[in-house]
């Protein structure tokens, strides 16, 4: 190992050291100041320029940029993408835009409250904090609703998205009424599940823009109640956790009456806190149970959940607002791999309203440096898996990475056909009883491996590749924000793009956007490099 190498480790070694001093007194400030400069943009944005009654106008915009390419000679066509930032993305890769020709989509308005049909019309842009301060004071809620208000419903969209309320409706795909789509020639599109591009329908979720532009979206919305009555059921024995919230997801009998909101933290192989949530009006009596999880001197959602292992069963309303960007301040617990004592009272009062730190401006920061080192010591990963192999799973992380807690989100997946989509349809052992559905459950992954924390050897590329193949066995899915070590060969094995390839080739998406595997592969050879920060110094 040559001496720039060892001192560069020397130099992240020192900076994993003391994380919590320089984020606390360098990351958080500026990524505030970063902050109020988007928000300045986004105000001048939304008071100047922007009107929900030229959406038209803006969306003919974008396709004379498209007609425009289409014009130019073949030999000079890059291939399409979007010209959004990387950096505004919520993925954890950096996909090389300078190399394809990037179209503008100034998209960011809310365009249609629709009671009556129980949908919003949006634009893409839209951020998830921004529908949700929308349509909570009105009485709804979108039907999936992610927790982290820096997400945008067309990224969403584009990718995945589940939620608590998933083991009612399935992943954030089946929540989409329609998409408006320009296509590569230009052609402006309405996308539904029973109209003449109902292959596309199928085909636009998990492609992450390599199939068209989306303009709008049309997505399902719920009625709501105020607050959401929250129950605490602390579980010990993984057998006992597992059969629980199978058990309250109705994947064992679908005639069972399912809460509105249901979720488990997995703070241990054999300790879980179950959590049940049920819209109500709260009675005069028990005012005093109300409690706003998201004010910056609360303690971090999950440690607040935590709790309930000693205190045993409980229960408290939570204004709906509140509850659903419950982990948005932590970021889930990512944050506590920054601030490690970021959930310490004193800190709470005296600094907790500068969090969480922007993950636009820890994108936007990232050197190829950072980016390099970074994904060899953390782990983020959120993976789509069958619960009727719940405990294989938590038994999978604690081998490979032993990294709590851990976040279960029951989710139905739905079996819509052999190749209607890149997800496959669930097996027969794997659907409910009498269903065209299996209840599946989303295995949230994020923080420091064991190893690292103990600073030993951890092979990340190795420990990453036998969680994908584990993935695989199972029948499942990863997110395709995070990183993937799948070889193309393998990807491909995995998810059935059978029907992708087709409307690629259908709609002339192959000769105008990248695949769907280069628009998610790492930008960096993980191999060498996890290779390469492998081994403590």
């Amino acid at each position: 190992m040559g001496s720039d190498t060892i001192m560069k480790h020397r130099i992240a070694r020192w900076m994993e050291d003391h994380r919590g001093l320089i984020v606390v007194l360098v990351v958080l400030p500026l990524s505030n100041i970063f902050s109020a400069v988007m928000q300045l943009r986004h105000w001048i944005f939304h008071r100047f320029i922007s009107a929900p009654e030229n959406h038209d106008e803006r969306v003919i915009a974008i396709q004379k940029q498209v007609m425009r390419w289409n014009k130019w000679p073949k030999v000079k066509r890059k291939l399409m993408c979007t010209a959004r930032p990387n950096w505004q993305s919520l993925s954890t890769t950096f996909f090389a835009k300078e190399l394809c020709h990037r179209i503008t989509i100034p998209l960011y308005d809310i365009l249609e409250l629709k009671p009556s049909h129980m949908t919003i019309r949006v634009e893409p842009m839209v951020s998830v904090g921004q529908a949700t301060a929308f349509l909570v004071p009105r009485g709804y809620t979108l039907a999936v609703c992610l927790e982290v208000a820096e997400a945008t419903l067309g990224g969403l969209a584009m990718g995945v998205g589940m939620t608590t309320y998933s083991h009612k409706v399935g992943l954030y795909q089946e929540t989409i009424v329609a998409y408006e789509m320009v296509l590569a020639d230009g052609m402006l599109v309405r996308v539904t599940r029973d109209n003449e591009y109902s292959d596309l329908y199928y085909t636009l979720p998990w492609s992450h823009g390599t199939l068209g532009f989306l303009v709008a979206l049309e997505l399902q919305i719920i009625k709501i109640k105020p607050h959401v009555k929250l129950e605490y059921i602390p579980v010990k024995g993984q057998k006992q956790y597992c059969d629980m919230i199978r058990d309250l997801s109705g994947a064992l009998d679908k005639h069972r009456a399912t809460p509105d909101y249901l979720e488990a933290t997995v703070f241990s192989k054999e300790e879980a806190v179950i959590m049940v949530g049920k819209f109500v009006d709260v009675p005069y009596n028990e005012q005093y149970k109300i409690n706003h999880v998201t004010r910056w001197y609360k303690p971090w959602f999950y440690k607040h959940v935590e709790k309930f292992l000693k205190k045993g069963r409980g229960y408290e309303y939570i204004p709906l607002e509140d509850y659903l960007l419950r982990h948005n301040r932590s970021i889930f617990w990512v944050v506590e791999t920054m601030i490690p004592f970021g959930n310490n009272l004193l800190f709470r009062y005296l600094l907790g309203w500068l969090l969480p730190p922007k993950i636009a401006f820890l994108k936007f920061t990232t050197t190829p440096g950072v980016r390099a080192m970074t994904f060899t010591k953390q782990v983020f990963q959120d993976i789509v898996l069958p619960m009727t192999h719940l405990e294989d799973q938590i038994d999978k992380c604690a081998e490979l990475l032993d990294v709590y807690p851990i976040l279960v989100y029951p989710c139905r997946l739905y079996d819509h056909g052999p190749h209607r989509g890149q997800l496959r349809p669930p097996r027969k052992d794997q659907k409910v009883p009498g269903t065209n559905y299996g209840m599946f459950n989303d295995l949230g992954v994020y923080g420091v491996p064991k190893l690292v924390r103990e600073k030993k050897r951890f092979d990340a590329v190795h420990v990453m590749r036998e969680l994908e193949r584990f993935t695989a066995d199972m029948g499942g899915y990863p997110f395709l924000y995070a990183d993937t070590f799948m070889t193309r060969k393998e990807f491909e094995e995995m998810f059935d793009l059978t029907a992708y390839e087709q409307v690629r080739h259908k709609y002339n998406a192959e000769r105008a956007f990248p695949h769907l595997y280069d628009k998610i592969k790492p930008e960096i050879d993980v191999v060498k490099v996890g290779k390469q920060y492998m081994d403590p110094l």
